[in-house]
C-alpha cells in the first residue's frame, strides 16, 4: 500500500490542479466559508454535528497569522447565526505556535473568548511529534487563564499518549476533553508505534484510558476495530446514548456535546459508519475542513502520509467501500 502510494505521489507534482480538486471535493468542503456552511446543511439531515477548520500551510512571520486570525473570527460569526451545531478546530501554528508562544497565546485566548460567547467549543489539532509538547502547554495555559471550552487531540501511535492522558487528567479534571486518533504522521519507532496492528490497539487502549480517567472523549476513526472497541468499552461502563454519564465524576459536558462521549469521522469518509452510530443514537461529528488552501492541503497530507493515495485511490476505483 505503501509503495502503490509513493508511486501515485511521484506523479503529483505534473497531476493536472483540475484533477486533484476533482478528488479532494470529497474531503474538502471548498474554498470559502460559504461553501462550509452549505456542505453543513446539506448534511445536518443525517443527525450530525460538526468541528470546522479553516485550512492553511505553515506561516513564517507573525503577520501570516492575521487571515487565520479574521477568518476564524467570520466562522465563529457564521456559526453562532445560524442552527447549526458547530465547533471549530485550529492549527496553534497557524497563530503563530513555531514563532513567537506570547504572542500565540494571546492570539488563541481571544479566539476561545470569542468562541464561548456563542458557546461553540474550540478543539486544538496535533500536528506531529514536534508540537506536542507546546501545543499541550498552551492547552494548558488557556485553560489556566479559565477558559473551559477548549481541548486538544491526542494521537493513539505516540508512546507518550497514555502519559498525556494522565497530564490532562489532573491538569483539567472533570473539563478533560480529548480527540483521540491513530494519527497521521509517520513518527520513528523511538517515539511511536509504526505497525497498523500496534496502532490501532494503541489507540483503543488510549480511548479506554480517557474513559478511565472521566474524560469527554471524541473517538476519530475510521477503523472498525477502534470503533468496535469503543461500543464494547462504552458499553461495559454503562456509558450508552441518551442516559445519565455513570462515572463519578462525570465530566462537564459542553453545549452541543454528547454524554461524554462522541465518535468523529473526516468529511467524505466511512459516511456509512457514521449514519448507522448516529441512527443507533451516538452523537457523531463530521471534521470539515475549507479553504482556500484546499490544494496545499491536499499534497501536504499526502506528503505526510502516502499511504492515504491508496485510500483515495480505493474510493474512485471502488466508491461503494467509502461512501460520504
Amino acid at each position: 500500500m505503501n509503495l502503490f502510494g509513493r508511486v501515485i505521489m511521484a506523479f503529483m507534482p505534473i497531476t493536472p490542479k483540475a484533477f486533484i480538486r476533482f478528488i479532494s471535493r470529497r474531503y474538502v468542503a471548498g474554498p470559502e466559508l460559504e461553501d462550509a456552511l452549505r456542505v453543513m446543511r446539506e448534511m445536518s439531515s443525517e443527525n450530525t454535528s460538526f468541528t470546522v477548520d479553516v485550512l492553511g500551510e505553515d506561516i513564517s512571520t507573525l503577520e501570516g497569522t492575521q487571515p487565520f486570525i479574521e477568518e476564524y473570527n467570520r466562522l465563529i460569526e457564521a456559526i453562532s447565526q445560524s442552527d447549526l451545531n458547530a465547533h471549530v478546530s485550529l492549527k496553534p501554528t497557524a497563530f503563530g505556535l513555531d514563532i513567537d508562544y506570547g504572542y500565540a497565546l494571546k492570539a488563541l485566548s481571544d479566539i476561545v473568548r470569542k468562541a464561548n460567547e456563542s458557546q461553540i467549543y474550540v478543539r486544538l489539532d496535533m500536528e506531529d511529534s514536534t508540537h506536542t509538547e507546546s501545543t499541550l502547554k498552551i492547552m494548558e495555559d488557556l485553560y489556566s487563564e479559565g477558559h473551559l471550552n477548549v481541548g486538544v487531540v491526542l494521537q493513539g501511535r505516540l508512546l507518550r499518549t497514555n502519559d498525556d492522558l494522565l497530564r490532562i487528567a489532573e491538569t483539567m479534571g472533570k473539563h478533560a476533553d480529548v480527540r483521540i486518533c491513530k494519527g497521521i504522521y509517520l513518527e520513528p519507532s523511538e517515539i511511536a508505534y509504526t505497525s497498523y496492528s500496534d496502532i490501532v490497539n494503541a489507540t483503543s487502549d488510549a480511548v479506554e484510558t480517557a474513559l478511565d480517567l472521566g474524560m469527554y472523549v471524541g473517538i476519530a476513526s475510521h477503523d472498525h476495530p477502534v470503533i468496535n472497541a469503543a461500543l464494547q468499552n462504552l458499553q461495559s461502563r454503562g456509558i450508552m446514548p441518551e442516559k445519565p454519564d455513570p462515572r463519578k465524576p462525570a465530566p462537564v459536558v459542553k453545549p452541543g456535546k454528547g454524554g461524554g462521549y462522541e465518535f468523529q469521522f473526516l468529511l467524505g469518509v466511512r459516511g456509512d459508519v457514521r449514519r448507522r452510530l448516529a441512527s443507533n443514537g451516538h452523537l457523531t461529528r463530521v471534521y470539515l475542513p475549507y479553504g482556500k488552501q484546499w490544494y496545499e492541503y491536499s499534497m501536504r497530507r499526502l506528503r505526510e502520509n502516502p499511504g492515504i493515495a491508496w485510500h483515495v485511490a480505493k474510493s474512485i476505483i471502488m466508491p461503494w467501500t467509502n461512501r460520504r
